[in-house]
């Protein structure tokens, strides 16, 4: 009989195996993905566009947080920064940070996909007229302006996002984006600093991409080159598109594909796209087949990056990671906790339930491919989960309100239903939020 997947994982961890490990390990990055037309705050930083950022030049993609903004995400005055630690980005002056020009009307937003996660939707905020540029950004400022729905399929698969900037808008404001990830607690933030101006700025799309070339191909890769695309401002990347589908980006005119099958025939398209979301037209599409015939696969993938957990409960801890590449494809992801598996998932996240409260776990992830290969674990990821909850706040019952403030562990009544707070917040006079899960729970 074969042994299964778990087995010849397992088979994999042996203590010779495990110092490999560790003496193998890399630093985690988190990576995942930004706004790069037009350019966000991280972005323009990565670019050298704004100074003294800190950290983020390096990891614009990691603007994480808890999703479900206004009710949870980040707090008032950390919205810039996701509240991660990169508190540089949450200055907020009129001169501080590089503005892209926009018109009113529509706007087309791009991101660059480190880790394109299945995704829920897109959220697009902006700043109302009345909104101050010399105070910390807060909810208050901001108001929707457009949703863009998702199948839960990968963030790629839709690669631009087409919004409506009002026609009240003028001078600077600042656009709030946010990726719903559809299977997990979290989201990415990026605020786009603008400066509106109506009928006018850079409404150019580039050149489409011409002579666009196929090589290299090998059973299960491709390399694209193109020759560069004009534009009135100028050309900030490319998006690679394999049958109709973006696949990945580019700041340069090359781009291999990975992990194709063998002995099939895939159709590539590029577009350009420039700092103010314009993007342009398709360029003459090209038809590569990889190479046929099975070869036997002996390449681990790439030890998963990242791992890291943006919510921890008194039971549960919420676990992420960065995917792996592979030279055929990975398969799936084995979770390690404490040195056992515990499971092993498609998914680059995984929620483990059922822990105790206040005892801390080690977790670690490894990949693995069609063939058995895995790749080393990742580094490993001490967590506690939280002591059961006391109360911080009042203990005597009140009658909710919207606009209240609240800390963990007041009580209020509300339709009859008793609560209790499990996360400090501020109201805003929304009447639904009693009714968030992440902000309070019923009392039996």
């Amino acid at each position: 009989m074969k042994p299964t997947m778990v087995a010849r994982v397992a088979a994999l961890l042996s203590p010779i195996a495990l110092l490999g490990t560790a003496l193998a390990l890399a630093n985690p990055v988190q990576a995942h993905g930004y706004v790069s037309g037009p350019y966000s705050r991280a972005a323009a930083c990565k670019m050298g566009l704004n100074t003294n950022c800190g950290g983020i030049v390096y990891e614009p993609q990691s603007l994480e947080a808890r999703k479900g903004f206004p009710v949870t995400g980040p707090a008032d005055g950390l919205i810039a920064s996701a509240g991660t630690g990169f508190t540089e980005l949450d200055q907020q002056a009129y001169g501080r940070w590089y503005k892209n020009n926009i018109s009113t009307g529509p706007l087309t937003i791009n991101w660059t996909y480190t880790a394109a996660h299945r995704t829920s939707q897109w959220s697009y905020y902006m700043t109302k007229q009345n909104w101050d540029p010399n105070a910390p950004l807060k909810r208050a400022d901001l108001e929707l302006v457009s949703t863009i729905a998702h199948d839960g399929s990968a963030a790629n698969t839709k690669p631009a996002h087409a919004i409506t900037v009002p026609a009240n808008r003028s001078g600077y404001h600042v656009i709030l984006a946010i990726w719903d990830v559809a299977d997990t607690t979290n989201a990415f933030y990026n605020v786009i600093d603008v400066n509106v101006s109506p009928g006018s700025s850079d409404s150019s799309a580039p050149s489409a991409p011409n002579q666009l070339v196929g090589s290299g191909a090998t059973s299960n890769t491709v390399d694209l080159t193109w020759a560069p695309s004009t534009d009135n401002v100028g050309v900030t990347g490319y998006t690679v598109l394999r049958d109709g589908v973006s696949v990945g980006s580019s700041a340069t005119t090359r781009f291999t594909d990975s992990g194709l099958t063998s002995g099939r025939a895939y159709k590539y398209t590029v577009r350009a796209n420039d700092a103010a979301g314009n993007t342009s037209a398709a360029s003459t599409s090209v038809t590569m087949t990889t190479l046929a015939g099975v070869l036997k696969d002996t390449q681990p993938p790439t030890t998963p990056s990242g791992l890291h957990s943006m919510t921890v409960t008194e039971s549960s801890v919420d676990l992420m990671w960065s995917a792996s590449t592979d030279n055929v494809g990975v398969t799936s992801y084995t979770v390690l906790r404490d040195g056992v598996i515990v499971t092993q998932t498609s998914a680059t996240s995984y929620l483990d339930s059922g822990r105790a409260p206040g005892v801390t776990y080690r977790y670690e992830v490894l990949a693995t491919d069609a063939a058995g290969n895995a790749s080393t674990r990742s580094t490993p990821l001490t967590v506690t989960t939280k002591t059961v909850a006391t109360s911080t706040g009042s203990t005597s019952t009140s009658a909710w309100s919207s606009t209240g403030r609240y800390v963990v562990g007041d009580i209020v009544t509300n339709g009859g239903t008793t609560y209790r707070c499990i996360q400090t917040h501020q109201g805003y006079g929304d009447p639904n939020w009693i009714l968030a899960p992440s902000l309070w729970t019923r009392v039996s």
